[in-house]
């Protein structure tokens, strides 16, 4: 089972997508919270580094409605900064395991990243940040809940993800892990490539550590 992340894994960070999502989560902090501008990246810092997200230090401190919540931060011209993938296409074609998306993003917005991507029909399914009650990647409980939903073992899976840190908790669970992105090399990462495109070439050289493309 592959398990692919969404924002600057199956596309860029060059396109600068996910700051779009950067700016609607401070509005939606001063301007629908209520939170004063000059606290909100502060105390973003802080819920990050608590909760691993924004969202649950909204939902604990000021009762948030998380629903509303990411209708909010999600409502971004996706159009404007992403195209079809061809070449990211035809290498997911090549690979016969079966595929989803794993993200702290919402559903909707996975939908329209992949369909702007030309990739939706890919993925047998979509997992969100609902999956476990709003609780993120890095925390355990969405890994052990996606893969008791599709029904595999952590140990035949393989994540693959921008995210050093989330790539962590899933070699902790027995999981491969291929890092798509610049990054230091670490113990818990078995392949790091640069694009998402090059995957094929990813699982062809695993298990061998490490490796760089």
């Amino acid at each position: 089972m592959l398990l692919f992340d969404l924002d600057n894994t199956l596309y860029p960070p060059e396109r600068e997508l996910f700051s779009l999502i950067d700016v609607r989560i401070n509005r939606y902090m001063s301007e629908v919270v209520g939170i004063p501008a000059a606290e909100v990246d502060g105390l973003r810092r802080r819920y990050w580094a608590e909760y691993g997200v924004t969202l649950q230090g909204l939902i604990r401190h000021y009762r948030v409605d998380p629903e509303d919540y990411l209708d909010y931060v999600h409502d971004v011209d996706v159009a404007s900064r992403l195209d079809p993938d061809a070449e990211l296409r035809q290498a997911l074609q090549q690979l016969p395991q079966r595929k989803a998306v794993f993200t702290n993003g919402s559903t909707g917005h996975a939908e329209r990243v992949l369909a702007h991507l030309g990739l939706r029909d890919q993925f047998e399914c979509i997992f969100d940040i609902r999956v476990a009650q709003y609780q993120p990647k890095p925390f355990a409980a969405p890994y052990h809940q996606v893969v008791a939903e599709l029904g595999v073992d952590a140990r035949d899976c393989t994540m693959i993800e921008d995210s050093q840190e989330n790539l962590r908790t899933a070699k902790a669970l027995g999981m491969r892990t291929v890092l798509v992105g610049a990054g230091p090399g670490a113990d818990f990462v078995d392949v790091r490539i640069d694009r998402a495109a090059q995957v094929p070439t990813a699982l062809a050289a695993l298990p061998a550590l490490p490796v760089s493309f």
